[in-house]
């Protein structure tokens, strides 16, 4: 007979949690939601415009002040230090699970730790501070080194590091991580993004009061378009120069091929602006979708861009390329070839890869796409192999056996009150 335990705590913190936007904080939600189906007692402690306490669901979120706009370093270091005495101030809990967001949390995580007595995972989303100079930040050296001297201090003193991707696996090991202390688990789509769940018998598709649907917000142009999609976070380490060239050159060249940006970001007014300057109205902007048009919105898209700058490669794993595979479209990644998302478009021949500032390599290859149906077809089908792979259930799984490995239990059943076993109640915890 199982045996039945007290339920074992986490507490995840991270800038981001919804309903404010982020990647990050997506993916975090997700992975609270199976920690709580797993029977754990689950806590978030994030940010919000006022100090909070609220449910979502099984989890706890206990929010600090700390408006999400104005990202400067020295806001930054006023969240960082919020969440590190709103995190010394919390019940101890078994294990805690520090984000990258905002820079070098994980050393207010290994404060936290040691505080407590506690078990402790860093979930590397981006190598902070390594990245900085790649998101063509300032800062001097002696700052950087004496960062990346106390990251990597903070990280040596973790039970655990998830890293979304084995080159970022590899860099931390470079970097003087013991390798077995570091695992590998990448992140996941949308839940949305899935295929729909069969309406049930007698009752149709619910429909959102006042939702407008999306193709009525494409509607325009003359004739059929063949659309190269951007959707996501437009940062500092997301080029643009390549995508407003090659959409110059496509302009003249193919004028029913287009570009919809969807998102925001560093990059998005920058870009806004290019376009108007150039004239270029194959260019689109659109604003951020609701859930319900999620899956709608990424299966427009012909063919997925995802940029990254050369130096940020091993540092980071942009989440829309999961997206992309998840509604089975060929990716055009536009950004080095040593990375996760390279790796896996050649495993799978999802699609394909062209160096930032090859302008004439990235028109060739949409023109490519565009032209010749038996490629596409082969990336398509790719994607959708992939897509099989990089699911949700996968990584969570994966994320759970870690957490019990580190706190030294197994999975836990739990109850409010002992019952007698019975012939009924024996089949169930057998």
């Amino acid at each position: 007979m199982a045996r039945y335990r007290a339920k074992p705590s986490v507490v995840f913190m991270n800038r981001v949690y919804p309903p404010s936007r982020g990647a990050s904080g997506r993916v975090l939600r997700d992975l609270a939601m199976g920690f709580a189906h797993d029977g754990w007692d689950v806590t978030i402690l994030t940010t919000g415009n006022k100090e909070a306490r609220e449910k979502d669901g099984p989890l706890k979120i206990l929010r600090v002040k700390a408006p999400l706009k104005g990202r400067t370093i020295h806001g930054y270091f006023k969240v960082w230090f919020k969440l590190l005495r709103a995190g010394r101030a919390m019940p101890a809990p078994d294990l805690l699970v520090t984000l990258t967001d905002p820079p070098l949390l994980v050393c207010a995580g290994a404060n936290i730790a040691r505080k407590h007595k506690c078990k402790h995972i860093h979930w590397c989303h981006d190598l902070y501070p390594d990245i900085i100079p790649a998101l063509k930040i300032t800062v001097p050296d002696f700052a950087l080194r004496f960062f990346k001297k106390r990251s990597v201090r903070a990280m040596k003193s973790c039970d655990k590091i998830v890293a979304i991707g084995r080159y970022m696996g590899r860099r931390l090991t470079h970097s003087g991580i013991e390798p077995p202390k570091v695992a590998v688990i990448p992140n996941w789509p949308d839940y949305e993004l899935l295929d729909p769940p069969e309406p049930k018998k007698g009752r149709g598709v619910k429909k959102v009061k006042g939702a407008r649907p999306f193709d009525e917000q494409l509607k325009g142009g003359s004739g059929p378009k063949f659309r190269v999609l951007y959707a996501g976070n437009m940062g500092r380490a997301h080029p643009i120069r390549t995508i407003l060239m090659a959409a110059e050159k496509l302009s003249d060249k193919q004028a029913d091929i287009e570009f919809v940006f969807i998102g925001d970001g560093h990059n998005y007014d920058r870009l806004a602006k290019e376009r108007s300057k150039r004239g270029l109205d194959n260019i689109r902007f659109l604003p951020f979708q609701p859930l319900h048009n999620l899956r709608e919105v990424m299966q427009t898209g012909d063919l997925h861009l995802v940029t990254m700058r050369q130096e940020s490669a091993g540092m980071m794993v942009p989440s829309k390329f999961y997206s992309a595979l998840a509604v089975e479209r060929p990716c055009v990644l536009l950004g080095p070839r040593k990375t996760e998302i390279a790796e896996v478009i050649d495993d799978y021949g999802c699609g394909d890869i062209v160096d930032q500032n090859d302008v004439d390599g990235l028109v060739d290859v949409i023109m490519s796409y565009r032209s010749d149906s038996d490629k596409w077809l082969r990336a398509y089908e790719g994607a959708r192999k992939a897509g099989e792979i990089f699911v949700p259930e996968a990584s969570i799984q994966a994320w759970l056996e870690r957490a019990r490995g580190v706190i030294n239990r197994p999975k836990v059943l739990t109850r409010k009150r002992r019952k007698p076993v019975t012939k009924k109640t024996k089949r169930k915890v057998a």
